[in-house]
């Protein structure tokens, strides 16, 4: 069994990861936002997975399980928050829009000294009302618990252009179309085609971190053509990929 780190508070830091590398798995008392300001990071947890590009960042609550993975070299912003102090009220991972001021605060703030003075503190406040009015806009991949589902959602994973019917997937797994879309409603919370556009982003969003050419990216997601993909990404994103990209 994999061994879990404990880390009694979350530390208030920049750190720099490799691509491919990342944090296993820890757990701490504190509240945490994590923001990449550059490259893309993802979180998984054992309720599924969550990525962020730097337009997003991560809240996790104090408690939470969690690893992270760095898609392209990833410049990360950790912020803790002691766990008396949640100003979203929230529960698990969430995915939260990032615009300019909120980037500027989070980046600011992790700079050092990491004191109590009171520019700081006043610093502090501003960047928490910021937070409690940021969007929540998640790219989550829920993780399935039925071994079915288990299986349909392994073979997407594989291959996020993989465009067979849910009725051929299942068929695959030992589990019929109609039993399919009733688990994905009651285990994950959303319907088959909304699950595999989460996919398919999240898988998008890693081959940009690697720099990969927008028509490439639409073709190995699955999309049936580049203007297809970027209509998709700029509703979910605000942006088209190749601003993403600069």
């Amino acid at each position: 069994m994999t061994k879990i780190r404990h880390v009694a508070a979350a530390p208030t830091r920049v750190q720099t990861l490799a691509r491919g590398t990342g944090i296993t798995a820890h757990r701490h008392d504190d509240h945490q936002i994590v923001y990449a300001a550059r490259g893309t990071l993802a979180i998984t947890t054992d309720r599924g997975s969550w990525i962020a590009p730097a337009t997003r960042a991560i809240w996790v609550p104090a408690g939470t399980v969690h690893a992270h993975h760095a898609h392209g070299e990833l410049e990360l912003h950790l912020l803790g928050l002691p766990a008396a102090t949640n100003p979203l009220r929230l529960r698990e991972p969430t995915v939260l829009a990032v615009g300019p001021l909120l980037r500027e605060l989070i980046v600011e703030y992790t700079r050092p000294p990491h004191d109590e003075s009171a520019p700081r503190r006043r610093l502090r406040a501003v960047l928490l009302d910021r937070l409690r009015a940021a969007p929540q806009q998640p790219v989550h991949l829920p993780a399935p618990s039925d071994p079915r589902l288990r299986a349909v959602c392994a073979m997407l994973r594989a291959d996020p252009a993989d465009d067979r019917t849910l009725a051929a997937l299942g068929a695959a797994a030992g589990a019929s179309g109609r039993t399919l879309t009733r688990l994905f409603q009651a285990d994950l919370g959303m319907t088959f085609p909304q699950w595999r556009t989460q996919l398919r982003l999240y898988h998008a969003l890693v081959l940009l971190a690697e720099y990969t050419p927008v028509t490439v990216v639409a073709h190995r997601c699955g999309w049936s053509s580049a203007s297809a993909f970027i209509d998709v990404f700029r509703r979910a994103f605000g942006h088209t990929p190749g601003t993403h990209l600069r």
